[in-house]
C-alpha cells in the first residue's frame, strides 16, 4: 500500500504584526519551506490596518505562488484581491460566502472541536474545515480537538481537515497520518527563528 501523503503547512500570521519587519520574516519562512496557504489572522478589526496588512503579504505570498486568505472579512477578501476567506463561525456562513466570493475562492471553515458544524460546513461548500486547538491549550475552557476526531474525519469524509491550536511535535506526531494540514501560527512567530522552529515541527512528521 502506498504511504499516505504527509500533510502540508497552513501557515497564520500573527494576532499582531509590525509592517516594518514582518514582511521580510513571512518571506524567508516561505522561501525556506514548501506552504500551502497563508491566513492572514490579525486580532484587529479595524479595517485600515487589516487593508494595508493585507497588500503587504499578498505581494510576499502571491511573488511565491502562495494563496492567502482573511480570517472572516469576505468584503475585504475581495476588495484586497486575496484568495478567499477563513470564517471562524463554523458552518454560518460558508454559503453566503462562497455565493459573495465565488466557486474559485477558497472558503475555509473554523469549527473548534464540533463534528456536527464540521459535516455542516463541508455540505455547505466549504473547501476545508478546522478543528482546534489539536493540543493542549489554556485558551478557552481547556476543552481540545482530540485525535479521534480526526481520525473518524479522514476515513468518512472527503473535504480536506486541519488540525490547529497548540501543536507541539508530539501532536503533529500523533495527528499526521489523519490530517491533511497543520495550520501553524504562533507556535513558530513566538520563536526568535521562525523558519527553524518551523523545521523543528515538520520533522516531527517522520
Amino acid at each position: 500500500m502506498a504511504e499516505p501523503e504527509r500533510p502540508q503547512i497552513y501557515l497564520s500570521t500573527p494576532p499582531e504584526i509590525e509592517l516594518s519587519t514582518f514582511p521580510a520574516r513571512l518571506a524567508k519562512v516561505l522561501d525556506d519551506h514548501d506552504i500551502a496557504c497563508l491566513r492572514l489572522a490579525l486580532a484587529t478589526s479595524d479595517e485600515d490596518r487589516l487593508s494595508r496588512a493585507g497588500d503587504a503579504l499578498r505581494e510576499v505570498a502571491h511573488a511565491r505562488d502562495v494563496a492567502i486568505v482573511i480570517d472572516a472579512h469576505v468584503a475585504l477578501a475581495e476588495r484586497l484581491g486575496l484568495d478567499g476567506v477563513h470564517l471562524l463561525d463554523g458552518a454560518r456562513s460558508v454559503r453566503t460566502a462562497r455565493k459573495a466570493l465565488g466557486a474559485d475562492a477558497i472558503v475555509g471553515s473554523y469549527c473548534a472541536q464540533s463534528k456536527h458544524d464540521g459535516m455542516n460546513a463541508a455540505e455547505a461548500g466549504a473547501d476545508y474545515v478546522a478543528f482546534g486547538p489539536a493540543g493542549a491549550s489554556l485558551l478557552g475552557d481547556g476543552s481540545r480537538a482530540e485525535a479521534d476526531l480526526f481520525q473518524w474525519w479522514s476515513e468518512m469524509i472527503e473535504v480536506p481537515v486541519v488540525a490547529e491550536g497548540a501543536l507541539s511535535e508530539d501532536v503533529i506526531a500523533e495527528l499526521c497520518q489523519t490530517t491533511d494540514f497543520f495550520g501553524i501560527g504562533e507556535e513558530i512567530w513566538r520563536q526568535e527563528d521562525a523558519s527553524a522552529a518551523l523545521a523543528q515541527l515538520i520533522a516531527a512528521m517522520g
